[in-house]
């Protein structure tokens, strides 16, 4: 079997004397949320549905 080696990472540099920017990272997760909320409401009530249809199907 052949040896695995290591290749070195290499890394952008920064170009000399150019100032480094710090930008936070900050996302928005309210569009996740309502989504969140919306497909756990679906799911509870399709379970609630096939609860309801299990009693008339027996």
């Amino acid at each position: 079997m052949a040896k695995k080696t290591k290749r070195p990472i290499s890394r952008p540099s920064a170009a000399a004397g150019a100032p480094t920017a710090r930008v936070e990272f900050n996302p928005d997760y309210s569009l996740v949320k309502k989504d969140l909320k919306r497909i756990g409401t679906l799911a509870g009530f399709f379970i609630v549905v096939l609860i309801v249809l299990s009693f008339f199907l027996r």
